[in-house]
């Protein structure tokens, strides 16, 4: 049986200034953090969580709080499994977003194209915006410790948006006047 160590931090921070707890949570939840409650969290047991957490526990320390670093493992398989289903629910709801996000981008560039808005301006700006779901979806892969159920959906879906990009980067390439091939009938003859 694969046993999975976890890191568990516990933590309390006095509650002004709040920019330090909100400093903290939001560390924790950058580094893929599932909460337990409130100030208790985990992370799967590796050098740089653990090598996170001790800045963490002193920055926590810094802001007048406490906070107690401990491995844990689950008690039996049942107990690893609801672990392991926080973590994947965490990530699926990433994954759920993002996969929205990429329909609405999607619709978009459907619409830019059902009207014929076929500018280079417009295309730059879906590219940045593919760019970012590229950069979005990777920081959620990282995150993903343990291969979250919509991980896959995520990927197809990019790599549909992607197409969706590149069928509009041909219509606006084919739109532009420079880009057609000259007319037979308005050469001079010779």
């Amino acid at each position: 049986m694969n046993i999975h160590e976890w890191l568990l931090l516990t933590y309390k921070i006095p509650p002004e200034p709040a920019r330090k707890r909100v400093s903290v949570w939001r560390k924790l939840k950058g580094m893929g953090a599932v909460y337990l409650q409130g100030g208790v969290c985990l992370l799967p047991k590796t050098d740089d969580h653990l090598r996170r957490l001790k800045v963490l526990e002193n920055e926590i320390a810094e802001a007048d709080g406490e906070a107690l670093l401990l491995t844990t493992v689950g008690l039996d398989q049942k107990q690893e499994a609801k672990i392991i289903a926080r973590f994947n629910a965490d990530r699926d709801d990433e994954y759920k977003e993002f996969i929205e996000k990429c329909v609405a981008f999607e619709d978009e560039v459907a619409e830019e194209t059902r009207v014929s808005h076929f500018t280079y301006a417009e295309l730059e700006e879906n590219e940045q915006e593919y760019k970012k779901f590229k950069s979005w979806i990777e920081k959620i892969q990282k995150l993903d410790f343990y291969k979250a159920p919509r991980a896959e959906e995520a990927v197809q879906r990019l790599a549909r948006s992607e197409a969706v990009l590149d069928a509009y980067a041909h219509n606006v390439f084919a739109a532009q006047e420079e880009n057609r091939p000259p007319d037979a009938s308005k050469t001079p003859a010779g």
